[in-house]
């Protein structure tokens, strides 16, 4: 399942296209289930003639959603859902596999829904005592009384989108002001956050009840001040070192924190945490992300291959913690 209405539409469809690629033939059946911009799905290519007929297999008549048949679900044994930001990656579709019975890579409603509002995220993280950016949220109504707090630079961004979008680092006021406006383009609540001043790391973390985390990395933009979209997406962009250079005690930090982290928003299955190292070596989280880019050169695989688990394999496992969860709560009595 890729593609969605977010601006991620192009990195989550190459996303799918590695995780197809990479599934073993001899072992996978694998469909793919395309979702434009326009939030219309666009079914394999076994399911046209019961779109044209309007009736899905045994008769059963298609629901439809804006005018566009929309398959069940029934048989599909696991779905992996590699979409990024907002109506994919924030719940909505996790929603919809769990009134559908489906079993899916990736954390859960509740857990989506938390990480993608970094609001959300930092209060949750801060309640269980795992140190954060400081920040200040603004709802759209404060906007014209928004201050900065934390002095320059200063970052500016959306609450609730991921890979950057919308995001600014101002150095003096009248940037500021541009960056607030330009967040509100994006949501109705924006965060005012410090700028650390040190450097950047990513840690990924599998597991349902015993997680475990990769070697941390170390990102390094080189086509601009910071991580934005550019230096993620652009070729030559930036470049990620594995392990990052860090001393010991703080790698394993990282990864100690990396998994607190996951535990404490409930996720399951996979995420990336991205964290800052501060100068006099504080560890600080960023953001969780619950669908992180998954080609085999995305950050996420590219940690774990580092640590022992090729591609391939994490994508195994990953496949059998859906199916392991997915029983596990048929158990439950509701």
């Amino acid at each position: 399942m890729a593609g969605g209405r977010s601006s991620e539409h192009d990195i989550s469809l190459a996303s799918a296209q590695s995780v197809a690629e990479a599934l073993d033939p001899e072992r996978y059946e694998v469909q793919r289930i395309g979702i434009g911009r326009d939030g219309r799905w666009e079914l394999p290519a076994r399911s046209r003639p019961a779109l044209e007929s309007g009736e899905a297999e045994g008769g059963l008549p298609l629901p439809r959603e804006n005018g566009a048949a929309i398959e069940p679900l029934g048989g599909i044994d696991v779905v992996v859902p590699v979409l990024h930001g907002p109506f994919g990656e924030d719940g909505t579709v996790q929603g919809l596999l769990e009134l559908a019975d489906v079993a899916y890579v990736g954390p859960g409603v509740a857990a989506s829904a938390v990480c993608m509002d970094k609001d959300l995220f930092k209060a949750v993280m801060r309640a269980n005592g795992i140190p954060v950016t400081r920040s200040l949220t603004v709802r759209r109504w404060e906007r014209d009384e928004v201050t900065n707090p934390f002095g320059y630079p200063v970052v500016v961004k959306p609450a609730r989108l991921g890979s950057s979008v919308g995001i600014s680092v101002a150095h003096d006021e009248a940037e500021f002001v541009r960056g607030v406006e330009l967040a509100f383009e994006h949501d109705e609540k924006v965060l005012v956050e410090e700028y650390v001043d040190g450097t950047e790391v990513e840690c990924s973390v599998l597991g349902n009840e015993r997680p475990i985390a990769s070697l941390p990395g170390e990102i390094v933009p080189l086509v601009s001040e910071w991580y934005d979209y550019r230096a993620k997406y652009e070729e030559g962009g930036s470049d990620v070192i594995v392990p990052a250079r860090i001393e010991p005690e703080t790698a394993a930090r990282v990864q100690e924190l990396a998994v607190a982290a996951f535990v404490a928003t409930e996720c399951e299955g996979m995420a990336r945490v991205d964290f800052f190292v501060r100068r006099d070596g504080e560890v600080v989280v960023n953001e969780l992300n619950t669908i992180p880019g998954f080609t085999s050169t995305s950050v996420y695989a590219k940690l774990f291959d580092a640590s022992g688990i090729p591609y391939a394999e994490l994508l195994d496992r990953l496949v059998q913690l859906a199916l392991e969860r997915h029983a596990r709560r048929a158990d439950l009595k509701y």
